[in-house]
């Protein structure tokens, strides 16, 4: 039996989970909510946050797994990408624990275990699969040759697909965070109502960047005509937001499908919870005869659920880190 203990601290939620023998028995996630105040995750707060936080999560997650801390067999952490600051909090926990328990310490990468996450529970894809990203920070299409033999083939030039969400919900006066608003609204509006670019960008690279401008300049200029523009026709533009959204996205997944000859097709990352996004892909999956892989909402936004059945994966093959070992802003997949 492999009782695993893992930590995610790299944004804004400290979260923490139990892997047994590769199911997981507790996921547990404290979610910040003073950034809401500032429009954006404040990197300071957010590691003052989870300072606060992580002895409890830690502790709720290991009464509701119904174990004892005795009983854990290593511990795994999130090493990077994330804030510096928010890593370190994680990544100290985890070290003092390990030390004072005597167990090893197993250190991984947060992308990749966004990826892993599809391994949580059935069904599960087959390798090689191929795997979209989609998170605040990230966009990337991946192809998952073994659990961490893992070749980017595409990402973002600028700005991550939440990114975009996050930014045009600030540009229609929607709090943070928006990328649910948009998603909300959307639902009820009409996807061809606005007719937005899709960047041509060659390759199996992304960019976002450009559709952000033209939201900005579509608002401005039709608020001039009509002040009550934005509140007027909201519904309109978030669903015609996110349908561009969507297609940028799916149309790069779709290519790198015909160039693998790849049928399982996974997303994962906080945006894979988007409704339009899920659904679409549905579709083009039907349409295409792939067979097609979407987490579950708890496990699509950061969670230590994906980390710790990373970590199982890694203590099967026996890849540990020492007391030296320190946090990575950057850290490639």
């Amino acid at each position: 039996m492999a009782i695993i203990l893992g930590i995610e601290s790299s944004c804004d939620e400290t979260s923490a989970s139990i892997c047994i023998n590769g199911e997981i028995h507790s996921n547990v996630i404290a979610t910040q909510a003073i950034h809401a105040k500032y429009g954006g995750v404040v990197p300071e707060l957010a590691s003052r946050a989870h300072q606060q936080n992580i002895i409890p999560t830690v502790e709720e997650a290991i009464r509701e797994a119904k174990i004892s801390k005795n009983q854990i067999d290593a511990v795994s952490f999130t090493r990077g990408p994330g804030l510096l600051g928010a890593l370190l909090v994680g990544t100290s926990f985890a070290k003092s624990f390990a030390l004072a328990q005597d167990i090893p310490l197993i250190d991984i990468n947060h992308m990749q275990a966004h990826i892993l996450a599809h391994f949580i529970e059935d069904p599960k894809p087959n390798f090689p699969f191929l795997c979209l990203t989609v998170s605040g920070g990230h966009t990337q299409i991946v192809l998952v040759k073994d659990y961490f033999d893992m070749e980017l083939l595409g990402e973002t030039l600028d700005d991550a697909a939440g990114e975009a969400f996050d930014k045009t919900a600030k540009i229609l006066n929607l709090p943070y965070p928006g990328g649910p608003l948009i998603d909300k609204f959307a639902q009820e509006g009409n996807p061809e109502a606005y007719k937005l670019p899709e960047p041509q960008i060659p390759g199996l690279d992304f960019s976002f960047s450009g559709l952000k401008t033209a939201i900005l300049y579509l608002i401005q200029d039709q608020v001039k005509l009509n002040p009550n523009f934005l509140t007027e026709n909201i519904t309109d533009l978030c669903s015609s937001v996110q349908s561009r959204i969507v297609s940028i996205l799916l149309n790069k997944l779709k290519k790198a499908a015909n160039q693998t000859g790849v049928k399982d097709i996974a997303i994962a990352g906080g945006v894979s919870a988007n409704s339009g996004l899920r659904k679409s892909l549905l579709e083009m999956g039907k349409q295409y005869n792939w067979n097609v892989f979407i987490p579950k909402f708890e496990y699509c936004t950061d969670n230590a659920a994906m980390i710790a059945v990373a970590g199982y994966y890694k203590f099967l093959k026996g890849e540990f880190v020492g007391q030296d070992v320190a946090p990575m802003a950057r850290m490639h997949i």
